[in-house]
């Protein structure tokens, strides 16, 4: 039987000896070993076309910085060998990276990640290759690559075969809309602290209980905005079907 392909990222970047970086280690890197995923990082430069490699040029309209020349880009997405994969482009007015895009892109595949750099890309190429534009936070980085390290762990741990308890996933933080419960382990008692004695009772139904409330708590003090939506969505649940 023949063995299923591997999940396939490929980087287009000026900066590829940047990778696999700490995606070579620990479950990513074994899992990179064992050939559950393979990764291949495109020089950006190699698909110039003067003698200096010369991949921006000065914005139009004037302005600071450089803007990646759209026939650089374009040649080193075609490059890439896209095929099924979306072409994600890692830049600061993306749409937020979040669990469940993260889930969709583990599912396909594979990616092709362009990783920005100086002012960003030639909106024409943006709109041309019709790129996926996503950010991994509301803070600018010095270029796509650890945006796009961030993405790739992501998605990695969820492949098949990497992670070793599946259920794991599934009590994380973001996977039901919520935030995750905290953990507490052995000695029961430190400095002072005690373990909540409801994770020492052996009572399975009152410990989800307990975990449940208390990530409910969390997402609601530190992240509203996932709480309103997370009860919203919950609201939507409990109504019962319109008329017809």
């Amino acid at each position: 039987m023949t063995a299923p392909a591997p999940w396939h990222a490929t980087i287009i970047t000026l900066f590829p000896e940047m990778f696999p970086g700490p995606l070579g280690q620990s479950l990513a890197g074994r899992a990179l070993k064992d050939g559950i995923w393979a990764l291949d990082a495109l020089q950006l430069r190699d698909f110039a076309h003067d003698k200096h490699r010369s991949v921006d040029d000065t914005p139009c309209g004037g302005g600071a910085g450089m803007v990646l020349k759209p026939d650089v880009v374009d040649a080193a997405c075609e490059g890439a060998a896209i095929a099924a994969r979306p072409l994600v482009y890692l830049t600061p007015r993306g749409a937020p990276l979040n669990q469940a895009m993260v889930r969709e892109f583990a599912t396909g595949p594979g990616v092709v990640l362009l990783c920005g750099r100086y002012e960003g890309v030639d909106q024409r190429v943006v709109e041309a290759r019709g790129m996926r534009e996503v950010s991994v936070g509301d803070f600018v980085l010095s270029g796509g690559e650890p945006a796009a390290l961030v993405l790739l762990d992501a998605c990695i741990r969820l492949l098949p075969g990497v992670m070793g308890a599946a259920e794991s996933a599934d009590e994380e933080s973001f996977s039901a809309g919520l935030l995750e419960y905290p953990h507490y382990t052995r000695p029961v008692e430190w400095q002072g602290r005690a373990v909540p004695p409801v994770l020492l009772s052996g009572h399975h139904a009152e410990i989800v209980k307990w975990r449940h409330a208390e990530a409910e708590r969390i997402t609601r003090e530190r992240r509203p905005d996932l709480f309103n939506q997370y009860t919203a969505s919950r609201g939507a649940l409990a109504r019962p079907p319109a008329a017809a």
